[in-house]
């Protein structure tokens, strides 16, 4: 059987855009000489729809969309995910059938995800059956996304109803090594169902989200044959080895869709691909790209831009945005103070010559004394601290938002996970923008993503005195970042403990981690969740990212 699977890249939302794709591929398929062209979950609406779901007139135009592809899909059959409208204004997450021009029935997801960063019961009812679509002799088993996860679920069913191939239209979003789990769990239900598995993905940016496609077939032993690349839009055509004719041990207690049998016609010979999963730096640097390029493109932005502080955070973001939309699309801001060294000056010049993009200068000094002027009668008497440093930053914050006020830019923000765990940051300031490319990513990995970057370019873009100074945000003379924040090293281990992993103090304590690092750092991510609520949305590379992900109250006086 050849079974083409679509992995595209889906716009929440657009509704013509996505029908488009889809007809597109459906025809790309057909040349391939596919017998069957599955594509991912709500591919029609795009994935998370979220409280577009809420809205009557979206089920509608949903479902129109839906009827007016079926009119244009003649003899190859297709499974596509939408949103379908059930009794008394309920929602299922669907999966239609469709072949020669008609909506022949559909798979109602089973397992509703209500975790992370899913709230699919917020919208959504399950559905109760399993479907069997009959090709020619061959029985397909159709499941959506969670329905795979779940230990005890509709799979169990399927292999007591013996299919040849079992399907899954998924929209499984990224962070990092995800994609070895979906490999695991293929493996265990194609041998536990004795069938070949075909396993659908979404591919693209969403938001703070990334889907990484990589798309694949197994065999009933469970080994892969066959998959797609993970960031990119790839239609993956494969020759599956079932045997069509075998009789459930069981009698079938799922419906069955009979559809053509598949064509007889002598097919080209295929030369199925099998694409190993990429290293866990590279793998995040292709979602941090994605994720970016969509955000900006999706969004009708045309420049972005961000402060060029000569730091190693900015100019990966830098880096990160020219490799996302090329470099004319790019502007950096130098804003100097009274603080800034002639390094950092220098490194900031010599990072956007390398990356061949514009630099603004725009001088702080006059403008920081101005603040200081204003508020000295209110500060008389009290001396300089963090008050004075924070200025600085929301001047900086002020005059990036003014650009992207007069010309329309997008801001991109600088600051990476260790900072933003620990509130080691200005609200205000260098919070201030539209989006967080490197919101998730821990300090110790920006580190490791620069040195990519520049392995991956051949030359040193990102200058090795950027790499190596001691992090600093220049905001008083001699200032380094570890004069009020741990080691990054051991800062991350906690981050990752605590943020991600929700292990106790304790625990971390029991681990070895020093215990007076350890309660001062959680007091710090406890204390800066309303500085994390105001911040831009980011891209989701760890397994817990803030926002969806880890909703914390702000009014909160649990303290382990």
């Amino acid at each position: 059987m050849r079974i083409a699977l679509a992995q595209i890249n889906a716009v929440v939302g657009d509704l013509p855009g996505n029908s488009r794709i889809i007809l597109s591929r459906v025809d790309q398929a057909k040349v391939a000489g596919a017998d069957l062209v599955i594509f991912p979950e709500l591919a029609l609406t795009g994935y998370p729809p979220e409280d577009l779901l809420l809205k009557p007139q979206f089920i509608k135009d949903t479902a129109a969309h839906l009827k007016a592809l079926a009119r244009q899909i003649t003899d190859l059959p297709c499974v596509i995910g939408h949103v379908e409208q059930g009794p008394r204004q309920t929602l299922f997450n669907s999966a239609a059938v469709i072949e020669n021009r008609r909506i022949k029935g559909s798979y109602h997801k089973r397992c509703l995800p209500n975790y992370s960063v899913f709230d699919e019961k917020r919208y959504f009812v399950p559905g109760n059956e399993n479907l069997i679509l009959d090709l020619g002799g061959y029985r397909v088993g159709l499941t959506i996304c969670e329905d795979i996860w779940e230990e005890k679920g509709p799979v169990d069913e399927y292999a007591r109803l013996k299919p040849d191939l079992l399907v899954n239209l998924s929209a499984s979003p990224y962070f990092v090594g995800k994609i070895h789990a979906r490999h695991r769990m293929g493996t265990r239900w194609a041998r536990l169902c004795r069938a070949s598995v075909a396993y659908c993905n979404l591919v693209g940016g969403q938001d703070e989200l990334v889907f990484d496609g990589g798309s694949f077939a197994m065999t009933s032993s469970g080994r892969l044959i066959a998959s797609a690349p993970q960031f990119e839009e790839n239609l993956l055509v494969v020759d599956l080895p079932v045997q069509s004719g075998r009789k459930s041990r069981t009698h079938p207690k799922a419906p069955t869709l009979r559809l053509s049998k598949p064509n007889p016609r002598l097919k080209p010979q295929l030369n199925s691909r099998t694409i190993g999963p990429l290293k866990p730096v590279e793998e995040i640097y292709r979602a941090l790209v994605l994720g970016t390029r969509d955000y900006v493109q999706k969004n009708g932005f045309g420049t972005v831009a961000l402060g060029l502080s000569g730091g190693i955070d900015s100019a990966l973001v830098a880096a990160l945005a020219v490799e996302a939309l090329g470099k004319d699309r790019v502007v950096a801001v130098t804003m100097p103070s009274p603080y800034t060294s002639s390094e950092t000056f220098k490194d900031s010049q010599a990072m956007a010559d390398n990356l061949g993009i514009r630099l603004m200068t725009l001088p702080i000094e006059n403008v920081f004394k101005g603040f200081l002027g204003a508020l000295s009668e209110s500060f008389e008497g009290r001396t300089p601290d963090i008050t004075e440093e924070n200025l600085q930053a929301r001047i900086r914050g002020a005059l990036l938002m003014a650009l992207s006020n007069k010309f329309g830019w997008l801001i991109l923000t600088t600051g990476n996970k260790s900072e933003i765990s620990t509130g080691y940051c200005t609200l205000y300031g260098d919070t201030a923008g539209g989006f967080a490319i490197i919101k998730d990513v821990p300090k110790t990995m920006v580190y490791q993503l620069s040195l990519f970057f520049n392995t991956l370019h051949g030359r040193e873009i990102i200058p090795a005195s950027i790499i190596t100074r001691p992090p600093t945000a220049e905001l008083k003379l001699n200032q380094k970042d570890q004069d009020t924040l741990p080691p990054y090293d051991l800062l991350d281990k906690i981050i990752k403990g605590y943020v991600e992993e929700d292990r106790p103090v304790s625990e971390l304590i029991r681990s070895g981690l020093d215990e007076t690092v350890v309660r001062q750092t959680v007091r710090m991510i406890d204390a800066s969740e309303y500085k994390r609520r105001q911040a831009p949305p980011g891209i989701k590379i760890t397994s817990k990212a803030f926002g969806k992900d880890r909703r914390v109250p702000i009014t909160n006086l649990y303290r382990p």
